[in-house]
């Protein structure tokens, strides 16, 4: 996990190497302060000036150089730390546009959120602290250790008694607390995804009156966050005090024995200078112990952080592209042989089963069936969205495992059901089905997809903004942008999946002529609901049950008298009624 997490680091190892050396600057001249203040002490005299003048020089000379040190150190640190932060987040989501569908499934949108933001936050910090505070605090307690051993052994030995007893305490609060961290992130993921449902669905939630019922479903996640949270807190609240306790008996040994020590060996064995001295010491002592179980709960709460983001890092897509793949997609036929798919290898029961098809090059198919029936799945294996469970999907004659993914899917394009448009103009939109389409291109594409007639009728054009998700254009009118933009790629297959639910007949009908006119090279494959859509059809398939039940023209599937048949005289009825 930590070699992973590391990887990350890349350009700022040298801020993270200089910001401990530094600290250890920084520490050496705050151990020596002391020791000069104790020679200060002793050597002060009625009669001179001289000794003030001159460790007060020292002094001043030793809190700048400690300062100069400090700063730089916190410096590098701050530097290190969020480019860390930002590398890692970088990272994440490279490794997050490799996924295939099953590996978002597997991680869910929410969780993948929550480990990009919060779980990095949450290592940046301790990261932040391991290469400053995390190397301060032990030099500190050593060296300061080190030099009050140099002055009396007999005294340093309280420091080193009450040091087994903080550690202790501070390993006992480890192994209480890193277990609650684990369910705690969980139940954050929960939470993240309760607000991303509920935000995405805000109209729904609105238009049924729901909002008092999701507001209850995200108190209840948050409540239980809340008790979690306030489970940790309370046994991280014995770490204060035991700590209080543990300088304020260490200082009050400390001050009772060296006073005795002063009076019954008349400042022979130990003088006021050094007992000044031990008291500093063991101030820095307790303080970097308090600091050091500060780092030590931070970095307890990190792991899980640290754990939950290798995760990510680490996982091996269950989609790759072979070595050396195909690039070149010769045309657009499509075979399926003998295939079936089923989502999860623990399921039971496939989402298709048995499917053998062969789709020629140019043909225009239409896909038609219940909800359910898995239309969408037979669709998304010809892009390789899911790798086939048994069988196999060919495209131009090739097993679509053979292809570089990049390449497979560039000759693909698929519109959707649910329909994405991003916040920008409606140029940079279409430009992301060819980054180097030329505005005529554009306009062509739109006026195929029926969209140049609304699309003119803007103040702004083609320069109109697009908010994010779409929201200021209709849902016919998004589907016709995402119909334009996938005619920018100039695909070997054209796959829309119900994108024309949204416009009128009259729309479709122009959308489908234009496809036959424009893109007689193109396999055009249409899954749709209404029999309109696809009727006029080279072939069309009737799915049910993961199956093709049905298959055929339209006037041959009419006269079967079956799936077909029914579905295309319930539409008929209901246009006559």
């Amino acid at each position: 996990m930590i070699k992973t997490l590391l990887k990350s680091v890349r350009q700022y190892k040298k801020q993270s190497l200089l910001s401990p050396l530094f600290v250890a600057g920084e520490v050496v001249l705050e151990c020596m302060i002391p020791l000069v203040m104790s020679k200060l002490i002793d050597h002060l005299s009625a009669d001179t000036m001289t000794p003030l003048l001159k460790y007060g020089l020292i002094l001043l000379v030793m809190a700048t150089v400690s300062l100069g040190f400090g700063v730089l150190a916190a410096r590098n640190a701050a530097e290190a730390s969020c480019g860390f932060a930002k590398n890692l987040r970088q990272d994440m989501y490279f490794k997050i546009q490799d996924f295939a569908f099953a590996d978002i499934d597997k991680f869910s949108a929410s969780s993948l959120v929550t480990r990009m933001t919060t779980d990095v936050t949450n290592v940046q910090n301790a990261y932040q602290m391991l290469i400053r505070l995390a190397v301060r605090t032990p030099l500190m307690i050593l060296f300061s250790v080190i030099m009050a051993m140099t002055i009396n052994v007999k005294m340093s030995l309280i420091f080193l008694c009450i040091l087994p007893i903080l550690a202790a305490v501070l390993f006992g609060i480890a192994i209480h607390v890193h277990p609650i961290f684990k369910r705690i992130f969980k139940k954050y993921d929960a939470l993240n995804n309760s607000v991303q449902e509920n935000v995405a669905g805000i109209r729904v939630v609105k238009s049924f009156v729901r909002e008092s019922y999701e507001t209850e479903k995200f108190d209840r996640a948050a409540e239980d966050v809340r008790k979690d949270f306030t489970f940790v807190e309370k046994i991280l609240a014995f770490n204060n005090p035991t700590m209080m306790f543990c300088m304020y008996l260490s200082m009050f040994l400390v001050y009772y024995i060296g006073a005795q020590m002063i009076v019954n060996s008349g400042a022979t064995e130990l003088t006021t200078g050094q007992l000044s001295s031990l008291i500093s010491y063991g101030v820095q002592i307790l303080a970097s112990v308090m600091m050091l179980s500060m780092v030590f709960i931070m970095t307890t709460m990190a792991s899980e952080c640290a754990e939950r983001i290798a995760e990510v890092l680490e996982h091996e897509s269950c989609l790759t592209s072979p070595e050396n793949g195909s690039t070149d997609v010769a045309d657009g036929s499509v075979d399926f042989d003998h295939v079936s798919f089923k989502y999860s290898e623990k399921s039971k029961k496939f989402a298709l089963a048995d499917i053998d098809l062969h789709i020629p090059s140019g043909a225009t198919v239409g896909i038609i069936g219940g909800t359910g029936s898995s239309k969408t799945t037979l669709i998304q294996l010809i892009s390789r969205l899911y790798d086939v469970t048994e069988g196999s999907v060919k495209v131009a004659g090739k097993d679509v495992r053979e292809y570089n993914l990049e390449s497979l899917r560039d000759a693909v394009a698929v519109v959707l059901q649910k329909n994405v448009l991003f916040s920008g103009t409606i140029k940079e939109n279409m430009r992301w089905g060819n980054k180097n389409a030329t505005d005529e291109e554009i306009l062509h594409a739109c006026k195929l997809a029926q969209a140049d007639e609304f699309v003119s009728q803007f103040p702004n054009g083609y320069d109109t903004y697009i908010e994010r998700g779409g929201t200021n254009v209709s849902g016919g009118q998004k589907q016709r942008l995402c119909i334009a933009r996938a005619l920018l790629k100039k695909p070997r297959i054209l796959i829309l999946d119900d994108s024309t639910s949204a416009v009128d007949t009259k729309t479709d009908a122009l959308i489908r002529k234009a496809f036959r006119e424009e893109l007689p090279d193109t396999t055009k494959i249409i899954i749709a609901q209404r029999i309109s859509s696809v009727q006029d059809a080279d072939f069309i398939l009737v799915m049910d049950g993961g199956r093709i039940v049905e298959q055929g023209s339209h006037d041959e599937l009419v006269a079967l008298n079956g799936i077909y048949r029914e579905i295309f005289d319930s539409q008929t009825k209901s246009k006559e009624a």
